[in-house]
C-alpha cells in the first residue's frame, strides 16, 4: 500500500451539474489522486467527513487533445471516485451550492 495521507488521496470535489445531479441520491464526486484505490478513497472519505460510505467508483478521466492556433497540446487526465453514502448522510461542503 503506498503512503498516502487521507487529504493526499481526496483532493478536490467535483464541481459540474453532472455531479450535483448525483447529490439527491447520497452520491458525492471527487478529484483524487492518481494512485488511489477504492479502500484508500472509502477509507479518506469516512474519515475526513465523518460518514459512512456504501460503494465506490472510480473513472480514469482521459486527457484530451486541444488547439489553439498552431499550438498544440493535450489537457491532463485525472482520476475521479464516485463515493456512494448511506442513506441519510450527508457531506456538508456539498451542501451550500445545490439548487
Amino acid at each position: 500500500m503506498s503512503g498516502l495521507t487521507n487529504e493526499q488521496v481526496v483532493l478536490t470535489p467535483v464541481v459540474s451539474e453532472k455531479s450535483y445531479s448525483g447529490i439527491a441520491e447520497g452520491r458525492y464526486t471527487f478529484k483524487v489522486h492518481p494512485a488511489a484505490h477504492k479502500t484508500q478513497v472509502r477509507r479518506a472519505v469516512e474519515e475526513l467527513f465523518g460518514v459512512h460510505v456504501e460503494r465506490v467508483n472510480i473513472v480514469k478521466v482521459q486527457s484530451k487533445p486541444k488547439r489553439r492556433g498552431l499550438f498544440k497540446g493535450t489537457r491532463p487526465g485525472w482520476k475521479k471516485a464516485i463515493v456512494q453514502v448511506r442513506e441519510g448522510e450527508t457531506i456538508e461542503i456539498f451542501e451550500g451550492a445545490q439548487v
